[in-house]
């Protein structure tokens, strides 16, 4: 499974140096957005837009996957469509060509005639990305191919992508918004089981040069099968010196003020959640953007929870970081089940975490896959059985 999660890991740098590359001209970055059609719309926003590089970023993963396992690309789902409409009206599939030339052709029809732009994407979707994490020489698990199927969120928080903040100041050590919030997610579950085994989280746009303005991302693995349980957070800096980022005084507030809980959540939440958030957590309840970075900002320890209750994340949002959070010993549960759990004396570690191998059933469009009852993500079992019982008796405490 080291190959497997090898590739994955370079899938994902690819597709970073795609999001990056897409961000350079300012110009080009506004031929590549594209309104989503009302049945792919995620109704938490009142327009959502996808981009051509959520697409090729999604074709890139599908390509590369497919060339290296022959047969694994025909079980990558995501969030996008590969048709895209350009000005002219016409539908092109977008995917990746044999040659660099091929590919450029391709997307020169997508944008309008600009072979400039065409040209500066094909070479980013066709580059060789030469990646190394020893860390990875640790894996050795073997998961029978046929029985694996890949979630890709090409560019979690689109909406951050496009508007580009890039100077947002962190607040003990999470940013509420910003490129910061913006990431690449690929999960492998088990196609029988529905259980997540193998996740990638890569931020593109993780610390930006003040000299070059350029950015320089990071990212984050995790495997759990069966007995094995392994991150990339189980090594050293000395270990894993390509994927270190010093990130300072960014101090865990999880593990610095144990006081009370610190939780992560959206600032769309519902009030009821929120009043019951503050009083379990005070100054420790945070918002940020993006559910992938919610969830990265629960597996580097910086808050304890990610608790969400709409239905507005999906399979392709949660499948990577949950495999990581497992991997570290904590997961991720249907919010509205552990609500009947814990009301009904029941313990939470008797839950079932999400599936990602079954539909909602009588949905349409991206709403078949999403995450129905809500989520909370959590590190530590204890800590979340803990954690309930206090925030269910303020929610119901008026």
């Amino acid at each position: 499974m080291s190959e497997i999660l090898q590739e994955l890991l370079r899938a994902s740098e690819k597709a970073a140096c795609i999001a990056r590359a897409c961000r350079q001209e300012e110009a080009l970055f506004q031929l590549l957005i594209e309104e989503k059609k009302e049945d792919e719309k995620n109704k938490k926003f009142l327009t959502d837009f996808k981009t051509l590089a959520d697409v090729l970023v999604q074709e890139v993963v599908k390509h590369d996957l497919g060339k290296k396992f022959p047969g694994l690309e025909q079980n990558v789902r995501g969030e996008e469509s590969n048709k895209f409409t350009n000005e002219h009206g016409e539908k092109i599939i977008v995917k990746v060509c044999p040659t660099e030339e091929e590919t450029a052709s391709l997307l020169q029809k997508v944008l309008d005639n600009n072979k400039s732009a065409a040209k500066t994407l094909a070479r980013a979707v066709h580059q060789e990305v030469t990646l190394t994490d020893k860390a990875l020489n640790a894996v050795n698990v073997s998961i029978p191919l046929d029985n694996i199927a890949v979630w890709v969120d090409p560019i979690d928080s689109t909406y951050q992508y496009i508007k580009g903040s890039d100077d947002i100041q962190p607040k003990k050590g999470i940013y509420p918004k910003g490129l910061q919030c913006v990431t690449v997610l690929i999960g492998v579950f088990l196609i029988d089981t529905g259980h997540p085994v193998m996740g990638v989280i890569n931020q593109p746009f993780a610390i930006k040069d003040p000299i070059t303005l350029s950015w320089k991302g990071q990212w984050y693995w995790g495997l759990s099968y069966k007995e094995s349980n392994i991150c990339s957070l189980h090594f050293s800096a000395t270990e894993n010196p390509d994927n270190q980022v010093d990130r300072g005084s960014q101090l865990s507030a999880a593990a610095t003020e144990k006081n009370s809980y610190a939780t992560v959540t959206s600032s769309a939440e519902s009030k009821d959640v929120l009043r019951a958030l503050s009083k379990v957590c005070g100054e420790n309840l945070h918002f940020a953007a993006g559910a992938g970075y919610k969830c990265l900002c629960v597996i580097q320890d910086l808050v304890d929870f990610y608790v969400f209750s709409e239905d507005t994340t999906f399979k392709w949002d949660s499948c990577a970081p949950h495999a990581i959070l497992k991997s570290l010993g904590g997961g991720m549960l249907d919010l509205s089940e552990c609500i009947k759990s814990i009301n009904q004396n029941e313990k939470l570690c008797a839950r079932p975490h999400i599936l990602y191998n079954s539909e909602v059933q009588g949905a349409k469009g991206a709403d078949r896959w999403a995450n129905k009852g809500g989520l909370v993500a959590y590190r530590s079992e204890q800590h979340l059985e803990s954690f309930m019982n206090i925030f269910i008796k303020k929610f119901f405490t008026k």
